[in-house]
């Protein structure tokens, strides 16, 4: 079963893709682990993209089944399987930039406010986080753009648009499984 999961920053993808990783036994690729280099402040150097599109193809075709989590949809073609499943999340920015605030935070503390260079990036990245569903040109990633790739999607597809919690979500999707709709490898 090769299951992709995506939405705007923040609304819970790395999250559910962890927990149906570990429900389901299956490994779990984030697309940030392949989109920016390792560095000593993460997600500040992005992986030249042939690279990217060459490594996260060869890990993915070196295993039958697994979870993908992140938005590819400007990646290129013939990169990845054919989904069996997406699972889309949406939620209100209201709800996805507070977390994102609390994320932040917590990840590099009062340094986002008071380092003037820290400052800049965190506003930019609230900014570009905030353009998706605004849609105003700061980011490709946007609301427009998720919806548009999955209209030409020919794939079951899960849609959480609100607010769920995590146990309704894993609930809903562990259903569309054991429904007999998808059927693991």
């Amino acid at each position: 079963m090769r299951i992709h999961i995506f939405g705007a920053s923040g609304s819970g993808v790395t999250t559910l893709g962890k927990a149906l990783s570990e429900e389901l036994n299956l490994e779990y690729f984030d697309s940030d682990d392949f989109f920016w280099l390792p560095t000593p402040i993460p997600f500040t150097e992005r992986q030249n993209p042939e690279t990217r599109n060459s490594t996260v193809s060869d890990t993915l075709h070196a295993s039958e089944n697994w979870i993908f989590g992140g938005s590819i949809i400007h990646w290129g073609e013939n990169i990845f399987h054919e989904f069996d499943l997406i699972i889309f999340l949406y939620l209100p920015p209201d709800i996805r930039l507070q977390r994102l605030r609390k994320r932040e935070h917590e990840r590099y503390g009062d340094e986002i406010i008071t380092n003037p260079e820290r400052a800049k990036k965190f506003k930019e990245f609230m900014d570009w986080a905030k353009d998706y569903d605004h849609n105003t040109g700061i980011a490709n990633r946007t609301l427009k753009a998720h919806l548009e790739w999955l209209s030409e999607m020919n794939i079951p597809l899960i849609e959480f648009s609100g607010d769920y919690d995590l146990s309704q979500k894993m609930n809903i999707v562990m259903n569309t499984i054991k429904q007999g709709n998808l059927k693991t490898k």
